[in-house]
């Protein structure tokens, strides 16, 4: 087996080992006595009593260096170059327990050495805490600290970081201000650059150049073609682009400036077409985040329909698949780079089918099927398993909850809740699943309910302040919202918010429409909502967008940065 990794202090826990852990803890015991050490590691002076065949067993560094014919076997005492004791003790102590302290003060050091010493465990170790500490400030710095180590995974990871979160980036980060002109090329040229507006990357150049502008505002006719200048307002491309000093005072900015400008007025008179995509003044850049509207009901009976809405863009595209069947008041989940479409009815038959959509090959498959039929299902997704609560089988409100993991392709019941709930909903906060809300067969619901996954325990929380079937919930910051639904006699405009650390409920301000059975999602800081009664899909900031159909549920605004469509 490889070795694997321990990160921040403490062992990581799927640890795998060549040797027991009982193994490990004897042999670490006979290194610290002292006793049966065959090698001597000696580094600036100071020395390490190690065994060589547990040396052997983490490093192929430590199996050249032993098993060389160019070194006598019999050598005792070695002299490591290029490592300091510190890290050596660090190196030798994962040998034998396979564990180690990883802490921001010592990460840089660590991966090196591990490095050195083709150490993977360590390397990934030390990787995943990088990860974990990815911030706006540090993401160009990490990044360019895996230019010299093989770290592909930590460098794609901080890259896309740094493209997902680059107007935020510009505003904090001083290492920005100190990249290459051709590091600053390559990042504002990319599809996946995730901008509001073009304005944005325009300002960023400014603010690179200004750092150092008598060196630095050369680069403009570099820079100035990467912006897709022609879907500028027009008049902040007028007034800020082509008046500004940078731009007019260069000769090869001025067929740029005219290229866009024919650009844009094309594009306006027009509209989009197929040649947009392959200009880089009008190609689109790809969305970060992207709703999925998929199936539920429409015209009186169930939709096969699926439509994807690109919020920076306001447009909806229909990516609908004709073969397959109509399914409505079903759950929704994206995990792994799949939308999972599970349970729900088809105006004839309750499912427990649950279906697989790959959104970059546009195909569905058939996974393993639940153990219960679920209409009316409250799904979510916490530590990269599904989970699928309550929901009608045709004759009772269920109370049974069961959750789903892809790598087994299995379903595996869980505790069963307090409350017989269909027409709920569900989110997750803070490691827990929250499930609001919903219809027992007698009443609509004001109870709600969080799990804990590690003791496999429902507890039951404050009530709402409405009683809410039909709800909408959804997690954002450190608060779980729940919006609209039925009380019982009427469809509800107002939502509330839950504060987990006080366990109370607080009102906020309510919905244009009262809506009931409705899709929720949390987009760009904005709380969307859709459904087939409005047939429009509401941001709490009054904005609408155009040509929404028919559609029932929305689930899903993960990054989808490849997708064809």
């Amino acid at each position: 087996m490889d070795d694997t990794s321990a990160s921040a202090g403490y062992s990581h826990p799927h640890m795998e080992r060549k040797m027991s852990a009982m193994a490990c803890t004897v042999f670490n015991e006979l290194r610290l006595e002292g006793k049966l050490c065959d090698v001597v590691i000696k580094v600036n002076g100071l020395e390490f009593n190690a065994h060589k065949n547990i040396l052997c067993s983490c490093s192929s560094y430590f199996r050249a260096l032993f098993t060389s014919g160019w070194n006598n076997t019999e050598k005792r005492v070695y002299n490591i170059p290029g490592i300091s004791p510190d890290m050596m003790k660090l190196i030798i102590e994962y040998a034998y327990t396979r564990t180690v302290p990883v802490t921001a003060d010592n990460v840089e050091r660590l991966l090196a050495a591990a490095d050195q010493f083709n150490i993977m465990g360590i390397v990934r170790g030390c990787c995943e805490f990088l990860k974990s500490q990815l911030c706006l400030e540090n993401c160009i710095g990490i990044c360019k600290f895996t230019e010299y180590y093989h770290c592909p995974d930590l460098r794609q990871t901080a890259y896309m970081f740094i493209l997902h979160n680059f107007e935020e980036m510009v505003k904090v980060s001083t290492e920005f201000l100190e990249l290459s002109v051709n590091e600053f090329k390559d990042i504002i040229e990319k599809d996946e650059l995730n901008v509001k507006q073009e304005d944005a990357v325009f300002e960023a150049i400014l603010k690179w150049i200004s750092h150092e502008p008598q060196t630095r505002k050369q680069y403009i006719s570099v820079l100035l073609p990467k912006v897709r200048l022609a879907l500028m307002h027009a008049e902040y491309f007028m007034n800020n682009v082509k008046m500004h000093d940078y731009v007019k005072d260069s000769e090869e900015c001025k067929p740029v400036i005219i290229n866009a400008l024919k650009a844009m007025y094309d594009l306006n008179m027009n509209g989009p077409s197929s040649s947009d995509f392959t200009n880089p003044l009008t190609r689109p850049r790809l969305p970060y985040a992207i709703l999925f509207a998929i199936g539920g009901w429409s015209g009186g009976s169930p939709t096969n329909a699926i439509e994807t809405y690109d919020a920076r863009a306001d447009r909806w595209v229909n990516v609908t698949c004709q073969q397959e069947s109509p399914r409505a008041y079903h759950g929704a989940a994206y995990l792994k780079g799949y939308v999972y479409i599970i349970g729900g009815f088809d105006s004839v038959d309750y499912f427990n089918s649950v279906k697989r959509f790959d959104p970059l090959k546009k195909t569905w498959h058939q996974v393993a099927p639940m153990h219960s039929r679920r209409c009316y299902v409250s799904v979510t997704v916490l530590n990269n398993f599904i989970y699928a609560m309550g929901g009608f089988d045709g004759y009772v409100r269920l109370n049974t909850a069961e959750r789903y993991e892809p790598e087994t392709n299995q379903w595996t019941l869980i505790a069963p809740m307090h409350e017989q709930r269909s027409d709920a909903s569900a989110t997750t906060l803070y490691g827990k699943v929250y499930i609001c809300g919903g219809f027992n067969g007698n009443e609509c619901l004001f109870t709600a309910e969080a799990y804990d996954a590690k003791t496999n325990q429902w507890t039951l929380i404050a009530p709402m302040r409405s009683r809410r079937s039909g709800i909408g919930v959804i997690a954002y910051g450190e608060h779980v919202y729940a919006v609209g639904g039925f009380d019982g006699a009427n469809r509800l405009r107002s939502a509330e918010a839950y504060n987990p650390v006080a366990n109370t409920w607080r009102t906020i301000p309510t919905m244009f429409n009262p809506r009931s059975n409705f899709g929720i999602e949390v987009v760009d800081d904005l709380l969307f909502v859709v459904d087939c009664l409005s047939k429009f899909l509401i941001k709490l900031t009054k904005k609408r967008p155009r040509n929404m159909k028919d559609v029932q549920i929305v689930k899903s605004s993960q990054v989808l940065s490849q997708m064809p469509f």
